[in-house]
């Protein structure tokens, strides 16, 4: 009993200093004086209301019993239940997926194979998949989303370039016919986009415009003596750039450009703002480019060379009058333009918002590769073995502390990205089925916000991945080159995430006005409603240093953290756009504080990740699959806090002592990750034929004699 109070003592002495009696030396206490007071302030530690005797002597059990903590172990049956919970009610749909390009191995993608080659394979996978697997994409894209996006993680699995080319056909080209187009487009077009034999582009990206999709330069003039509009390419930088599908397959396009109206001083047009157009670029039976489009390939790219990405230039090109996709906007055969909405940044905002999809899918898809990189570079680092105790069998890369440093909490980011995914995911169904203006700008900002964390925290992981399997992970054949390439571009396409936090940010910012004006809050802020007076305010210094492990297992005391960080990232945000705005405008003080912003969108993102992995823990129904996702959730979140942990300490949120309790809990949390982290990433379920890679296998007693035969020994 008493060897366990002074294993405790250096810990207490140091973080109880101020309850001392300077008047009284340790000298002068007897010895039982000193373990008894010892005891009291170990019980204050755990629990700052004890007082009665029995708790106390609970307390001192507690003590004697610190140093032994049991592992957790998965049994089969548990990982079993972990793994049905983890994918969820589409299981079999994907395995549909994978069973499909199990048995043709002809379309397989290559370690090595040329841009050209890749292409046409892509296509071919494409064709199979709808064709002779008779899986059919475009039927869920508008009716069931759920069901579209557990099919575009299965299929990026397999290529994440066959992902992307599925994702311009059926999420991009066919999702801007379905929600931004009418009834007569959906009747044309639906039939041809889902078999394939309208394979199409989504052309918004411009030569010089990217992000900034009002500055499109691209023009559609109606003409009321043809009843047609007409396109063009007024100078280089409005080349439509990056088009998917368009180097090579796409018969058609959805064309973005500003729509113009003549007047009657034939000398000036109406700008109506930006719209799109189906534009016919190849002829359906030869396939041969139609007259006044120029289309040329944008050439090898670092990644995704399996899809062809090409550029667009429009020559007084004529499209019928109908071709304009008129859900937010439509033009009369006299050339009288009419909306639902009152202005053009209404209709711009109402046309952007409905393709969401692509950010929502980018954002699962991203959660897809890190888990294949994370189950890649944790069979390894379990099967390779290196260096060990003089005289011992050497030990498992992964028994050491650096490498669980690595990879634990990358995978427990794994795991709460997909909780977090998968609840973006169902906040889009909603919002398609109920049209709700509350729930289409929680998932606006939601997918933004989550697209540009999770593919930027992937991209950096990827690389770590292939670091941990050393010269292994740099061998073509184990995947990390092309999963860091095919991936790196997910950073920038549907919105560069530094553009997107930044919509994160201005988000919450309105929040945050909205809030002290009455107003309603969007459903991730409900937090702030709640609970916004104590999120702003002084750190309790009594709570600052409870270093309990029962307190900093705690989802309350975790969720808290982060929120209140972000509170208080917004509140000093407020006040400094407004301080700075005085002298620099809008525009520059937004500029003075951008780095400030994007760190509160990260922030808020983040405490919406937890908050999403608080409630799939406690929705869990098996208790000791339950135990093991609380373990990873409780490293997730104690990673971050102990990652951002000079901003807790800044403001006095964690006292050092606290602080140095949560780096040494982390860092046993991530030692207890890693004595289950097989079966963790076994729970994702990625057959071997997914994963394909020697060093990956789940069977590793075959990983080296895969590895061995590829290289042909």
């Amino acid at each position: 009993m008493e060897s366990g109070l002074y294993r405790m003592l250096p810990m207490l002495c140091e973080s109880d200093h101020e309850y001392s009696n300077p008047s009284q030396t340790m000298a002068e206490e007897d010895e039982d004086q000193r373990i008894n007071r010892r005891i009291e302030r170990l019980s204050l530690h755990l629990n700052p209301y004890l007082r009665d005797e029995e708790e106390l002597g609970r307390v001192v059990e507690l003590v004697g019993c610190a140093g032994v903590r049991p592992k957790l172990i998965i049994s089969v049956s548990t990982a079993a239940q972990l793994s049905e919970y983890m994918r969820g009610k589409h299981r079999g749909l994907q395995d549909r997926v994978y069973e499909y390009f199990n048995g043709r191995p002809d379309l397989h993608t290559p370690v090595e194979i040329s841009k050209d080659d890749h292409r046409e394979l892509c296509m071919r996978q494409l064709m199979g998949l709808v064709r002779e697997a008779r899986i059919r994409p475009f039927v869920y894209v508008a009716q069931e989303p759920d069901k579209y996006f557990s099919i575009l993680e299965a299929v990026g699995s397999v290529d994440i370039s066959l992902g992307i080319k599925m994702g311009v056909q059926y999420s991009l080209w066919g999702g801007s016919v379905l929600n931004l187009g009418t009834k007569k487009h959906r009747d044309k077009y639906y039939e041809g986009i889902d078999n394939l034999d309208y394979p199409g582009c989504f052309a918004m990206t411009e030569l010089h415009h990217g992000s900034n999709v009002q500055g499109l330069q691209t023009v559609a003039t109606f003409d009321p003596l043809s009843d047609e509009f007409v396109i063009d390419t007024p100078n280089d930088g409005a080349i439509k750039w990056w088009i998917g599908n368009a180097a090579v397959h796409g018969k058609f396009a959805t064309v973005f450009a500003k729509l113009l109206l003549p007047t009657h001083d034939t000398k000036v047009v109406s700008d109506m703002g930006v719209h799109a157009f189906i534009v016919p670029i190849r002829d359906l039976e030869t396939h041969q480019t139609l007259p006044g489009i120029e289309i040329h390939d944008c050439g090898h790219k670092v990644g995704l060379n399996g899809v062809d990405n090409g550029a667009l230039r429009f020559r007084s090109v004529r499209i019928p009058r109908d071709n304009l996709l008129n859900r937010f906007g439509d033009v009369s055969r006299e050339g009288k333009y009419t909306s639902s909405l009152p202005s053009i940044n209404k209709r711009f905002a109402a046309t952007l918002g409905e393709l969401v999809g692509g950010r929502v899918g980018l954002a699962y898809s991203s959660v897809g590769v890190l888990k294949v990189a994370v189950t890649i570079a944790i069979r390894y680092s379990l099967l390779r073995q290196q260096f060990g105790p003089p005289k011992q069998p050497e030990i498992s890369i992964l028994d050491y502390q650096s490498h669980q440093h690595k990879l634990m909490p990358m995978l427990a980011s794994a795991y709460a990205f997909h909780f977090a995914t998968q609840d973006l995911v169902k906040k889009y169904s909603e919002m398609k089925k109920s049209h709700d203006e509350q729930v289409m700008g929680d998932v606006h900002a939601l997918s933004a916000g989550l697209k540009a964390y999770v593919t930027s925290y992937t991209a950096k992981s990827l690389s770590i991945c292939r670091e941990s399997c050393g010269g292994h992970g740099y061998a073509a054949v184990n995947r990390f080159g092309s999963l860091r390439n095919d991936h790196d571009i997910f950073q920038t396409f549907e919105g560069d995430n530094t553009v997107l936090l930044q919509q994160v940010a201005a988000d919450l910012l309105k929040q945050y006005q909205q809030k002290f004006q009455g107003g309603t809050l969007a459903v991730t802020w409900n937090y702030l409603r709640e609970s916004m007076n104590s999120y702003l305010s002084q750190p309790n210094p009594v709570t600052a240093r409870w270093e309990g492990e029962d307190h900093l297992r705690d989802p309350k005391f975790q969720l808290d953290a982060f929120r209140y960080r972000t509170s208080r990232l917004l509140q000093s945000a407020a006040v400094r756009l407004r301080k700075h705005s005085k002298s620099l405008g809008s525009f520059g003080a937004w500029n003075r504080c951008l780095n400030h912003l994007l760190t509160l969108a990260e922030s808020h993102i983040e405490s919406v990740i937890l908050a999403k992995f608080i409630e799939a823990v406690q929705s869990c129904p098996d208790p000791s699959a339950q135990a093991a996702l609380k373990l990873v959730c409780d490293l997730y979140a104690l990673d971050r806090i102990w990652n951002d942990i000079g901003t807790y300490r800044n403001v006095d949120y964690v006292a050092p002592n606290k602080a140095k309790a949560v780096h040494k809990l982390s860092e046993y949390l991530s030692f207890q990750v890693r004595n289950i982290a097989k079966e963790l990433v076994d729970a994702f379920d990625l057959p071997d034929h997914v994963i394909r890679t020697p060093i990956g296998m789940q069977s590793t007693a075959e990983a080296y004699s895969q590895y061995t035969r590829y290289v042909g020994f």
